[in-house]
Parts: structure tokens; sequence; C-alpha cells
């Protein structure tokens, strides 16, 4: 009986040792981070929209919403932000060019939490390294995850993804011949046989896992399944001016955003709807728009199943943003891109014709549009601007936060207005797996962990201080409730006390002129600070 105690006792102790930080073995949770594509504050039906996306709201619902949560304006900067908790220009800084790959000394996400034990996986859109390389040194399996299925480039074809791989091998032909082939649900099944994977594999099935799931929806091109495009046949014939008060108001009954702020105004390219040319053809763009996302929506749903059905939800940490705002851009006959392939099925070619053009309805294959500046106005509602800027239109995104077993239980449900970056998910997700200290290169974490948050105790959360932003047509800086932000890298800068002003419309530049000239200070000691020079430096080897 002694002996069977000691044996007991042993075990209970090898049970509870510390594995690499402050948090048990069996505490761990599994972490799953999910990126939507191009979307706006206001799309989901849990941050006040109409289109129908009943899985993330049951997330939401159980879970925790941010609505002071900020991205980088364009794809890339946001990705590289997530995978080094740094600014983009010090994760991987080559003027706009990801193509270079993350910084060969800094430590990404997914090597810290291998490091610490955990098996790791990423199915889609990666964007971090040159698509001409698809088994270089800075692909995904070679940055830190066991296996990686998905795409490089920053657009994706969801019919026929042009440079679709597993681990640098292509897999275009899972798409070749395939009539039934759609991207969205594709990265969803690669996800579930991971899992699946994982949970036969006695060797490795009681270590954590970390799987990152990127998925192109709702990136242009406009491309879809017909019955879900047909699902919102009609929907939008009210147009976008009543589609962006509807919005706003669900918006303000929802605690998403302040009632006291205005709806921004029309965006100046966009018409009154009534004056709007080809509204059928406007219709349909967004009809796809919502397919796409509802679609993205559906194979979110078949993942949390997944880990319910094995029983892994529980102490599972679920998170989903958006990599920026809703995008606006207007596409003309010659763009593609390198992205797409045209389709060739049961022998019989495709063409492509590409571009916005009036009275091609977007969806299939054969068409390569984008919805524009009216439905990326509504997308953004009620903030100004879109993608590209660093207005709240380009820069805001929701943030939902499921973990049944971390969570503090009155947080369920809940909205927190704590200010959080995508620089602060990489310490954050460090913290709640408990490893050891992570020395980032070639600077120091520049966000803080959000855990005190998720565990009920936000005075014990690190101060945020300042945060910036420069890329493309912006350029940005918050301190406190303060944001100073220009439209144009050259053009007039711009100041709103957000507290007050969350929709940007009571430019203070003129009132408070010593505030607006030590923040345009500080954002230059910044961009001096950080300034890496984008030479071009010495490539990872291969592990």
């Amino acid at each position: 009986m002694m002996n069977g105690l000691l044996r007991f006792v042993s075990g209970s102790l090898v049970a509870l040792t510390l594995v690499s930080g402050s948090l048990f073995a069996s505490e761990r949770p599994n972490i799953v981070v999910i990126v939507a594509d191009d979307m706006g504050f206001s799309d989901l039906g849990c941050y006040g929209g109409e289109i129908e996306t009943p899985n993330l709201d049951a997330l939401a619902n159980g879970g925790l919403r941010f609505t002071n949560f900020y991205v980088n304006n364009m794809c890339w900067p946001t990705r590289a932000s997530l995978m080094t908790g740094l600014y983009p220009k010090t994760a991987l800084p080559r003027n706009g060019a990801a193509e270079g790959g993350l910084h060969p000394e800094a430590t990404t996400l997914p090597q810290a939490l291998r490091e610490a034990g955990y098996a790791t996986w990423m199915a889609g859109k990666w964007h971090l390294s040159d698509p001409a390389e698809p088994d270089g040194p800075n692909a995904p399996h070679h940055r830190g995850f066991d296996h990686f299925y998905g795409t490089i480039h920053g657009a994706s074809d969801f019919f026929a993804p042009a440079d679709l791989q597993l681990d640098g091998q292509s897999m275009t032909r899972e798409w070749e011949n395939n009539p039934d082939f759609y991207y969205t649900d594709a990265i969803t099944d690669h996800a579930l046989k991971f899992l699946e994977a994982h949970q036969t594999d006695s060797t490795s099935a009681e270590r954590p896992f970390f799987l990152y799931v990127a998925y192109t929806a709702a990136h242009w091109p406009l491309h879809a399944k017909p019955e879900d495009i047909a699902h919102y046949e009609g929907r939008y014939a009210m147009g976008w001016d009543r589609l962006r008060e509807q919005r706003h108001a669900r918006m303000k009954e929802l605690g998403v955003v302040d009632p006291g702020w205005p709806l921004s105004p029309r965006h100046p390219e966009v018409p009154a709807w009534e004056k709007a040319e080809n509204p059928a053809w406007q219709q349909r763009r967004m009809e796809v728009y919502a397919a796409q996302i509802t679609c993205m929506d559906r194979n979110i749903g078949r993942v949390i199943e997944s880990l319910k059905a094995t029983g892994q939800f529980e102490n599972s940490l679920v998170l989903y943003h958006h990599d920026n705002g809703g995008c606006h851009v207007e596409y003309a006959t010659d763009r593609t891109g390198p992205w797409s392939r045209e389709f060739t099925t049961d022998g019989k070619h495709q063409p492509i014709r590409p571009g916005n053009l009036p009275g091609l309805m977007p969806g299939p294959q054969t068409t390569f549009q984008s919805y524009g500046y009216g439905w990326a106005n509504a997308s953004n509602t009620p903030f100004r601007l879109f993608k590209q800027y660093d207005h709240e239109g380009g820069t805001r995104s929701p943030l939902i936060v499921s973990w049944p077993m971390g969570l503090a239980p009155d947080l369920s449900g809940r909205l927190t207005k704590e200010v959080g970056h995508v620089i602060d998910l990489m310490p954050t997700l460090l913290d709640a797996a408990g490893t050891k200290s992570v020395v980032q290169n070639p600077f120091p974490f520049e966000g803080r962990s959000l855990l005190p948050i998720l565990r009920g105790n936000p005075d014990e959360l690190a101060p945020h201080g300042t945060l910036y932003w420069s890329h493309n047509r912006g350029r940005a800086i918050r301190e406190g409730d303060w944001k100073l932000v220009g439209a144009e890298k050259n053009g007039p800068w711009e100041l709103y006390q957000l507290d007050r002003d969350g929709t940007e419309l009571n430019n203070l530049v003129e009132d408070e002129p010593e505030r607006a000239k030590a923040m345009e200070q500080h954002h230059a000691d910044w961009l001096k600070r950080t300034d890496l020079g984008g030479a071009k430096r010495a490539r990872p080897k291969k592990p």
C-alpha cells in the first residue's frame, strides 16, 4: 500500500512539474488563431452586421469581444506583427515588400511555442516570404510550423490558387479538374487533418497545439459558391446608405461603439445609392462578399466542432481578428496577378475576364472583381476611410477571445474597451502558454500581454504607452485617447480625441497645436529609432 501511495505521489508530482514558465503542463491551453482578410469592423453579426456569422457570434456570446483592438493597415504588416510581436518596420523592414521574409534574427510565434513543446500547424495565407521560393528559408514550415498548407501570395483565386502548397510541395492537383474545390473549404479540410493526425498519434496527443488558420475570405477576387450567393440574393437592394444606418444603429445597441459617436459622412468617392449606376451589379458585389464571409463562418464552425468532439474546446484559447479594414480598391481590366490561373474543368478551358466590369456578375472563377468604395464604406461603419489608411476604418478590428477554462467567468459574452494591438498577441499567447522569456530581435517585444484582461484583472495590465503606424497611405500615433493621423505620407496631420470622437470628425490640430507638434515629433523619433534602412539582410538558414 505504501509503495502504491509513493507511486501515486511521484506520478502526481511529475504531472504537476512546470514545463517552461508559470503554468502546469496539464493547464497549458491549445491555441487557435483565426485571421480573416480585408474585412470591416461592422461585418460580423456580433459587431452589428447583417451578414450571417452564427459560429463567430456563438464564440462571442461565450467569450470576450474587444471594441478597441487595432491592427496594421494592410495584410502583410499585420501578419508580420502577429508572428513577431513587433511593428512591421522591424519585423520585416523591406519598405513595403513582403518577399524578403521576416527578420532573420526574429523569433516567430510558432518557433517560440514549438520550443515550449507545442505542436504547430498553419493553414491558409502566409504572405511573409517570396512566392517564387515555396520551400525557401522564410516559408512558414521553415519558420516554426511543423506543417503548412496554403498559399504564399497576398491574394488568391478561390477556385484555382496558383501557389497552393503543402510544406513546399505544390498542391495544385487538388483543384485541377476539380469543379468542387473552394479554397476556404480546403483550408479548413487541412486544418482538421492536422488536428486529427495529432489526436490519433499516441506520441504527440498529450502535447498542446498551436493552429493558425488564415482565411483569404473576404479578400478580392469576389469568388463564392453559387448556393452561398443565392442565399443573399436581393438582401442589399436597400443600398449602402441605408445599410450603414442600419449597422450603426445595431452597433450602438450592442455597445460595440459609443452611442454618442455620429456616423461618419459617406465617402466622397461614393455616390448616393439612388444615383448609383448599375444597381443590380452593385448589389451582386455585396451579395458575393457576404457569401464569402458566411462560408468562412461555416468553416470556423467545423474547427470548433472538431475541438468539442475531441474534448479540447474547453482548454483551447481561440482568437479571431481581421488583418485590416474593408478594401475600397477598384480593379481595372488588366488586373488578375500571378496568384490566379485560368481553370480547366472536364477538359473545357475557362478564360478569366478581369476587372470590375459593370454587368458582368461576380462570383464564378471566370471573373476577377472587388466590391469597391461603396460597400467598403459600409463594411467600415461607422469609421472613415479604408485599408491602406491609418484612420480607424483601416486599422480597427474585431477581436473575439474564447477560452472556457481560462477566461474569467464573469467575462463570458461581455465587451471590453481596453486598448489592444496585434503586436500584443504574441506576448499574450506566450504568457498564456507559460513559456520561458523570449528575447526578441532585432528589437524587444513592442507589445504587452493582454492576459490580465482575460483573467479579469485589467488593473494588472502593463501600461501601453504609445502606439504607432506608418505604412502605405497612412501614418499615425496614439497616446492615451489622443490620435494624430495623416491620410497621406506628406499630407496634413489631423488630431482627434478618440474617447469623445471615435469616428474622427472633429479635427483639433489647430486647437491643440502644442500637443500635435509633440506627437508629430514622437512619431518622427519612432521612425528614426526603428529605421533599419531597408538594407538587404542575411537570409535565415533552413532548420
